[in-house]
């Protein structure tokens, strides 16, 4: 009789584990945002970008861009510190809406321990900072967010761009200049290629380019008339026309790289500096024929 009466409590032990289960994975699940939580991501991995370890930077601090995927996750500034190979970043947040960071996914975040989270550090002035490692640059690395309000791991992509980084601290760089090209004081052209911004605007190719005292300039021609300046290394060019399309003759210190360059539109509803890069192929450089 007591085996009897043994079997049916152990059938009904079975029936409910399922649900017992699934009620403990539910409280893991409810703490990652929906799709319909979270605002569209931006795809910030550009095609040029090559991952570039810590082992190829020199040791040092560096300022230094981060791009997020995602509008609700703001890098104000960054400082990028390197030391034997190994990089860590100290981003000032745009807000104070997250609590915790983790270098992964939401479903990796939930899984980890606290001690793996990376908790919101609160500066002087009132600004949540977090310091992060950094696998390498011009990479997307995945890091998710834990929102104070919603109480939820939210997935976002940062990219830390080498091309934000003085170009010495980068190990090994070509430099290839008009001098160790042997290129003799004139006129040329080269194919420049754009990138960044929204992917919509253009520059001429190939771009005239002017080499005096073996010092490089290119005319960057824009496929739109409503760029009113462009920044390289903080000093400012204004266009070289009063008609046409913008026009800018501008100084370019090697060919072979994403040169960092910034360019203001007054296209919008203000005016607005946006991040673009070019490169100057030095193996399509031809003399200009007078």
């Amino acid at each position: 009789m007591k085996k009897l009466f043994l079997l049916p409590v152990l059938v009904l032990t079975l029936a409910l584990q399922p649900a017992a289960f699934a009620e403990e994975a539910a409280p893991a699940d409810a703490q990652i945002a929906s799709a319909d939580e979270k605002v569209e991501a931006e795809d910030v991995v550009e095609d040029w970008m090559v991952p570039i370890p810590g082992s190829e930077i020199e040791d040092g601090s560096y300022p230094i861009e981060v791009a997020s995927s995602s509008s609700m996750f703001v890098i104000d500034s960054c400082i990028l510190t390197v030391k034997d190979g190994e990089m860590s970043a100290l981003m000032v947040m745009g807000g104070t809406g997250y609590l915790k960071l983790f270098m992964g996914t939401p479903e990796e975040a939930v899984a980890a321990s606290e001690e793996e989270y990376i908790p919101v550090v609160e500066a002087q002035n009132g600004a949540h900072t977090f310091t992060v490692p950094v696998e390498a640059l011009d990479k997307g690395i995945d890091c998710a967010a834990f929102s104070k309000r919603k109480e939820k791991w939210y997935d976002r992509v940062l990219v830390f761009k080498s091309t934000s980084i003085p170009r010495s601290a980068i190990k090994n760089a070509a430099n290839v200049t008009a001098e160790t090209l042997g290129l003799a004081d004139g006129e040329y052209t080269a194919e420049v290629t754009l990138a960044g911004g929204s992917g919509k605007a253009k520059v001429e190719s190939p771009a005239l380019i002017s080499i005096e005292d073996q010092k490089i300039c290119a005319t960057i021609v824009w496929s739109s008339k409503n760029y009113d300046y462009m920044k390289i290394n903080d000093e400012k060019y204004l266009p070289i026309n009063e008609e046409g399309n913008s026009t800018f003759k501008i100084p370019v210190d090697s060919f072979d790289y994403n040169m960092p360059v910034i360019a203001d539109t007054v296209a919008m509803s203000q005016p607005h500096e946006i991040d673009y890069t070019l490169y100057f192929d030095s193996a399509t450089l031809a003399p200009v024929e007078e």
